[in-house]
């Protein structure tokens, strides 16, 4: 039986106080499932149109593409929806790449930067505590089953970088700063990007040792910046091409 309890938990997923509340995340699709049933992480529910999933018999559901809808964020629902246990996080140490955003707020915008630090083997991404929730719906479903590859540390970013001032290098990305395709990148380091708007804050910013640039080569319309995520996507290359 599809309950009405199952339905209003489900359904309160949606908001951020529920899913730390109840430490659960929904999950939409069955690409996207398939890749999250085959990591660490801990199914709670599944509920599908089609039993073609190979789980425990007791977790999941078969329901009809009504009771989909009813549970469903899509506005047209992708055959099956999953309740997944949010996974502890770890501390990053300083033995890789670390990347850190500092309050990045479009879920599509951290959705791929987790796929991109799934993609260049990025096993640590630290979010500042205004940085969008993760395990939004949204991100959820942008990061193709990547969330489960990559430790998603939230905390306060000035704090963490103080602590790691003088452990490994601090770089962030701005519009003035160094080339990056001229510049000697360590194999170890922060790299921060900044918020959608307003770039890297002021109280981040001064922990920074070196300021990246991505140059422009086109100069007939100057285009005021690069979106978060294909920035990034260009850093990751050039950090791992060294």
């Amino acid at each position: 039986m599809f309950s009405k309890s199952q339905i209003k938990l489900i359904n309160s997923l949606a908001q951020k106080k529920y899913r730390l509340k109840h430490q659960l995340f929904l999950v939409e699709g069955i690409k996207a499932i398939q890749e999250l049933l085959k990591s660490s992480l801990r199914l709670h529910s599944l509920y599908t149109t089609k039993d073609i999933f190979e789980t425990g018999k007791d977790s999941t559901f078969i329901i009809s593409e009504a009771e989909l809808k009813k549970i469903s964020r899509l506005t047209t629902p992708q055959t099956a929806l999953a309740v997944f246990h949010i996974p502890e996080t770890i501390k990053p140490s300083t033995e890789d790449l670390i990347i850190a955003l500092d309050e990045v707020q479009d879920p599509g915008n951290l959705g791929t930067i987790i796929r991109l630090c799934d993609w260049f083997g990025i096993n640590n991404l630290v979010c500042s505590s205004g940085t969008v929730d993760c395990y939004n719906p949204k991100v959820v479903q942008a990061t193709m089953g990547s969330i489960a590859r990559v430790n998603i540390y939230y905390t306060d970013l000035p704090d963490f970088l103080k602590e790691m001032k003088g452990k490994m290098p601090i770089i962030g990305a701005f519009l003035e700063g160094q080339n990056v395709y001229k510049e000697d990148l360590p194999s170890k380091a922060v790299l921060i990007m900044g918020n959608e708007a307003n770039g890297i804050s002021s109280e981040v910013a001064q922990f920074i040792n070196e300021k990246l640039l991505i140059p422009q080569f086109g100069m007939i319309q100057k285009t005021e910046s690069l979106n978060v995520a294909t920035a990034t996507a260009i850093l990751l290359s050039e950090f791992r091409r060294r």
